[in-house]
């Protein structure tokens, strides 16, 4: 929004305005940079702690955490008046951020049927698509504030899904693997799981529980072990799945959609709900993996998603290398066909890369080491955003 960047990253918002300056440098900006990426340089730090918190205090410990850090993040964007307010608005966000996502997926997966587990887990990523298309909606509508306040709405309403979250963990029951984990309560546990599937037939799967827990408690170093031989496998697909996310391209839909449709040649607002329409076609995406993920199987999706995004980024740098220059715009025709061809791109993300990310390192980690794998791919997810977003400076491109 033109209003934040005359207030907080002055420089960004001349070069936007000045013709002389080329597309591709328009938002050449150091403090914008670490603006952005300060969020995924805290996760990455975070992400650690919390996966101490999640072995020793359980799943809803680290989600009540992450959700009040939220809160609290969202009222520093809100409120603030200064970059320094802004920068801690990012760091409490990427706090949250690295508790939540190493947390979340792994709650999900430890009380998911297992003929289930897909879906549910597809739920994350659904939950995730449909928190960014509200978010889109809310900057289309608010930047129409005359006033030029809009963005503070858009700031500290992250307080709202973060209050839901807070709330909602606190009514939570812990998985039935960290109940018997962590105190051994077999009977409370055989309780929950009875609970959640509906049937006093649990006996397998407890057994399983148990067993797994019984193999964990002779597991003195988590983090060493998970470097040993037989895990080495779990070990390269829990930090590659999560790298190559992230290397998709992905952050430019999520993080700079608007930016580069205004860049194009859309309009403040146009390119707002450009946003909207591309996070549409992932939220639709979404829902359709839920339904096949469990029946086609996880290797299939990756395989068709990634060639679809593949095939759809080389459209797109077809048409920008074709008709988008340094200077000038875009004949709308050409930036009307790069939104479609980003739209195929982001639902081919969305049904494969996007969910898997979270689901199969969750369910090929043994219980031993499964809160510090869940740890190595949000720490590989961070590391990745961060670095992928310290590019976006006119010398990185």
């Amino acid at each position: 929004m033109d209003s934040f960047l005359k207030r907080f990253f002055p420089k960004v918002y001349h070069q936007k305005q000045d013709r002389k300056v080329s597309h591709y440098c328009q938002f050449d900006s150091e403090l914008l940079t670490v603006f952005t990426s300060s969020l995924y340089i805290a996760g990455l730090v975070a992400t650690l702690l919390a996966s101490y918190v999640t072995r020793r205090y359980g799943r809803r410990a680290s989600m009540l955490i992450g959700g009040t850090v939220f809160i609290a993040g969202s009222v520093f964007g809100g409120a603030a008046v200064n970059v320094p307010m802004l920068l801690l608005n990012r760091i409490l966000l990427g706090i949250g951020l690295g508790f939540t996502n190493q947390s979340i997926p792994l709650y999900l997966s430890e009380m998911a049927p297992p003929q289930y587990r897909g879906a549910i887990n597809n739920g994350f990523e659904l939950s995730i698509s449909i928190g960014i298309l509200i978010a889109n909606i809310l900057n289309y509508c608010v930047v129409k504030i005359t006033a030029g306040w809009g963005w503070r709405i858009s700031l500290s309403m992250a307080a709202v899904p973060a209050a839901f979250l807070t709330i909602g963990a606190i009514f939570l029951p812990d998985t039935p693997s960290f109940i018997i984990q962590h105190d051994g309560n077999t009977d409370k546990a055989r309780a929950l799981l009875q609970k959640m599937r509906g049937t006093t037939s649990v006996q397998n799967e407890l057994d399983d529980l148990i067993s797994a827990s019984n193999l964990s408690r002779t597991t003195r170093y988590p983090f060493r072990n998970i470097f040993k031989r037989k895990y080495r496998p779990q070990l390269a697909i829990v930090l590659l799945i999560p790298f190559f996310n992230q290397l998709t391209g992905i952050n430019v839909m999520n993080f700079y959609a608007p930016v580069m449709f205004r860049t194009i040649g859309f309009h403040e607002s146009a390119s707002l709900l450009s946003s909207v329409v591309t996070r549409l076609c992932a939220t639709f995406a979404n829902i359709g993996a839920m339904i096949v993920v469990d029946r086609f199987g996880r290797r299939k999706l990756f395989i068709v998603g990634g060639v679809q995004m593949i095939l759809s980024q080389l459209a797109v740098g077809a048409i920008l290398a074709a008709e988008f220059k340094d200077y000038g715009l875009m004949d709308k025709s050409y930036a009307y066909l790069v939104l479609v061809t980003m739209c195929v791109f982001v639902a081919g993300f969305a049904w494969s890369w996007g969910p898997l990310t979270f689901l199969v390192p969750t369910e090929i980690c043994s219980l031993e080491i499964r809160d510090k794998e869940a740890s190595h791919g949000a720490d590989g997810a961070a590391l990745e955003e961060a670095l992928v977003l310290e590019k976006d400076c006119c010398g990185g491109r």
